[in-house]
């Protein structure tokens, strides 16, 4: 009986041996605590995908500001009065008392910030006491050297001389005006003179000057405007003396002229003498400025005409160095700051500030007729029997 019993004792022990090493075997193998750490290599992380490098777009290139000028055109400059008022409180002399920005000091703004203003230059500068023949030169205008300062305080940079005034002392005075001119450092023109002048800004002007016995010689001026191609002037002005006093229109002399010096190659015709203002003709390419009229008029204290202008011009250079006008600016302006009076022609109503007149006024518009050729009164012409018959007795 204890033999069965010990039997069946080892048979079980057996048994749960043998399961337990079945549980052994099917079981995952678990690591000791001496088992080294897995350790994942450094290009285990996945790879990212390459992103294509974008195409590059050029930078355009910038566009270049084009090169302007601005040219600015005013009538006569005559810095001295007649001798009945030569000394005369009213005079040129007694209202500016010295002070040689007074003049422009109501339009500087304009000629500051240009490239170029051109004026006509009618008196003598000398502080001699030159002689004239007073049955030949009716009004003789001569001014203190000093008064030079006038032109350059203004803004103005050339000036032409070639006009009637210019002989009214003879050599002595022709020579000290132009002495004095190139003294205070101020270009000009002579009589029959063709040049260049380069502004500040680059640009080259060629200018001739003539007003010969009111009459520009065509032959001369064409001529004149030739060489100035050859000399390499980018935009050429003819500044001619011509015409009839307080004429409103242009003769059919000054029409032929400046059309055959446009089809030359002139640019710009800029006429004075009349002191009035013509008309503004766009011919071809080129601009005609038949007269400018009076600007610092000391030739009078009471002008018959009240009405001046400053015209600009605007230019700009092409891609192939070439210039184009592009632009044309007007400035109405009244010979003196004292507009009402001036209107209604009160007794020495010049102050010799030439003002501009408001925009819309009955002044401005009268310019602009002017310039237009629409004006309507009569062109009556100068009268100086009185004058004349004043100095006789």
């Amino acid at each position: 009986m204890k033999k069965i019993l010990k039997l069946i004792c080892f048979l079980l022990l057996c048994g749960i041996l043998a399961i337990t090493i079945k549980l052994r075997l099917d079981s995952p193998e678990m690591p000791t605590a001496s088992s080294e750490p897995v350790i994942a290599p450094l290009d285990a992380s996945p790879t990212p995908a390459s992103t294509p490098s974008p195409t590059p777009v050029p930078t355009p290139t910038p566009t270049p500001t084009p090169e302007t000028y601005t040219l600015s055109v005013i009538g006569d400059c005559t810095l001295w009065s007649n001798a009945n008022y030569a000394q005369h409180p009213a005079g040129y002399a007694g209202v500016i008392n010295g002070d040689y920005y007074y003049p422009f000091s109501n339009t500087i703004q304009y000629f500051e910030n240009d490239d170029f203003t051109i004026a006509n230059f009618e008196c003598i500068l000398s502080d001699k006491n030159l002689a004239y023949d007073y049955t030949q030169v009716y009004f003789p205008f001569i001014a203190p050297t000093e008064y030079a300062n006038i032109i350059i305080d203004g803004g103005v940079d050339f000036v032409t001389t070639a006009n009637n005034h210019i002989m009214d002392c003879y050599e002595a005075g022709e020579t000290s005006t132009y002495e004095t001119l190139e003294a205070y450092g101020i270009p000009f023109g002579k009589e029959g003179q063709a040049q260049l002048y380069t502004t500040d800004s680059g640009l080259v002007i060629g200018i001739y000057c003539s007003g010969k016995d009111l009459a520009p010689n065509k032959t001369k001026a064409l001529n004149a405007i030739q060489q100035l191609i050859d000399d390499g002037a980018e935009y050429i002005i003819c500044a001619f003396h011509w015409g009839q006093e307080l004429y409103y229109e242009p003769n059919q002399a000054q029409i032929d002229l400046a059309h055959a010096c446009i089809d030359a190659g002139a640019d710009l015709i800029y006429g004075s003498h009349t002191h009035c203002l013509q008309p503004i003709e766009e011919y071809g390419d080129g601009l005609i400025l038949y007269s400018m009229g009076n600007w610092t008029f000391g030739g009078s204290t009471m002008p018959s005409d009240p009405d001046t202008a400053i015209v600009q011009v605007e230019l700009t250079r092409n891609d192939d160095g070439s210039i184009s006008r592009t632009g044309m600016d007007v400035i109405p302006c009244c010979v003196s700051s004292k507009i009402n009076a001036a209107m209604v022609k009160e007794q020495n109503y010049n102050d010799y500030k030439p003002t501009p007149y408001e925009e819309g006024s009955e002044g401005y518009n009268r310019v602009l007729s002017k310039l237009t050729g629409e004006f309507e009164a009569t062109s009556q012409g100068a009268d100086y029997s009185g004058w004349l018959a004043s100095r006789a007795g």
